[in-house]
């Protein structure tokens, strides 16, 4: 058990197009000595001739370039630009190049509170899709749906930007507006949506008891305090006389892996979380819950197209090891590992190193996971118009009266 312990302690930091999956960062630190650079072939990125070939691209464009002169291209820009373009080169939208400005920038949403839209973005076939708003924020209260594409910020089009210019471009100062066009299945023209940007400020978990005897709790996304938050609505709703609980998880982008862990092992006595596999080693993780449950009462977790990465896993590894009864639509489909490599001068190198596979081995990236029980609806607060939270209610019920029975998707723990 103590290597399961271990596992279970293991933290990984994950970014979903500036959404946070994971809770610590590695570090790689490269140091040159002086003698290092006499072996240029050695330390260069590339050969000399290609060495050599940017120089070329360099040097014509300070001589003939109109405004080269005036206007002299910083350093830093372009040894910054020419790494991103690397990067880019490998085709995955989650392993990316951040300078020191903007890594700084995006410890900003770690912290819970920005000005923005309130949107979990990510990129899929060279399309920025909407993974879900976030509740009650500018964004949800215009109508923005998950699996919209955005296609043009202003009057800009959007394709071919990664997932941080996107990010970038929809935050700004509370107060201010922003015009973004969308594509929406079943929609012959785009959807132009006029967004006043607001201070967000990022409330994880929210929790009542409904139908007089069932509590519910839906958490938006997984931040450090995210258990704490989980763990204190379900003692408050076991108090109140919860026979059996909803665990809401539509329309949670992600956030990070150790939230997610530790709300699993809240339910979970023992045994297996989530899975990585990855090329080397230390990215091949099994992460294992600790002994012991904070309740064992019945469970229905809601998913739909708007539910990430941690949330994935959350509703994959509850499903799989028969814990709850999954109900809703299919899941969104991001789940990659990203590392990052912090570099010397300040900057940061996000890294996809892994894919997670649930209890019972399903890769959830590019596939999402299939409810237990499909249900189509939308996310409402009027919940006598919640088809979905109609269906998990009516199917919690039955697991407690008896009528169904939950199946385990692998052999039980040990």
């Amino acid at each position: 058990m103590s290597e399961q312990k271990t596992h279970f302690r293991k933290r990984v930091r994950d970014w979903l197009g500036g959404i946070v999956l994971g809770a610590a960062a590695a570090s790689l630190i490269v140091t040159a000595t002086a003698a290092d650079f006499g072996d240029f072939e050695r330390i260069a990125p590339f050969n000399p001739q290609a060495m050599w070939l940017m120089k070329q691209a360099r040097a014509i464009i300070e001589t003939y370039q109109v405004d080269s002169a005036e206007k002299p291209a910083d350093e830093d820009k372009l040894l910054y630009g020419a790494i991103k373009g690397m990067v880019q080169a490998w085709g995955d939208p989650y392993t990316r190049f951040v300078d020191p400005g903007q890594l700084k920038e995006e410890e900003i949403e770690m912290e819970g509170e920005y000005g923005g839209l309130g949107i979990y973005i990510g990129q899929r076939d060279g399309k920025t899709l909407v993974i879900s708003p976030i509740e009650d924020t500018p964004a949800d209260r215009v109508g923005l749906k998950p699996q919209d594409q955005i296609v043009k910020i202003e009057d800009e089009i959007i394709l071919g930007w990664d997932s941080q210019q996107v990010v970038k471009r929809l935050r700004g100062k509370p107060g201010t507006s922003v015009t973004i066009w969308v594509r929406r299945e079943g929609e012959e023209e785009l959807l132009k949506f006029e967004i006043v940007r607001d201070n967000i400020k990022l409330i994880s978990v929210r929790s009542e008891m409904i139908d007089k005897d069932l509590g519910y709790v839906k958490i938006t996304q997984f931040k450090q305090k995210t258990a704490q938050e989980v763990r204190s609505a379900f003692n408050t709703l076991l108090k109140e006389g919860a026979k059996g609980f909803v665990l809401d998880l539509r329309n949670n982008g992600g956030g990070l892996l150790n939230g997610a862990v530790e709300v699993c092992d809240m339910f979970l006595n023992g045994g297996l979380v989530v899975g990585m596999k990855g090329r080397v080693d230390r990215a091949n993780e099994k992460i294992y819950a600790n002994p012991g449950t904070l309740t064992n009462l019945p469970m229905v977790v809601l998913i739909n197209e708007g539910s990430a990465s941690a949330s994935e896993i959350v509703a994959g590894a509850l499903s799989d090891r028969g814990r709850a009864l999954s109900v809703g639509k299919k899941t969104f489909g991001k789940g990659s590992v990203q590392t990052l490599f912090n570099l010397t001068d300040g900057s940061g190198l996000y890294v996809t190193i892994a894919r997670y596979h649930t209890p019972s081995g399903k890769v959830i990236d590019h596939v999402g996971l299939e409810p237990d029980v499909e249900v189509d609806g939308e996310v409402t607060r009027e919940k006598d118009k919640d088809e979905q939270l109609k269906r998990a209610m009516e199917e919690l019920r039955n697991i407690i009266s008896g009528k169904t029975s939950l199946s385990v998707k692998l052999p039980k723990a040990s």
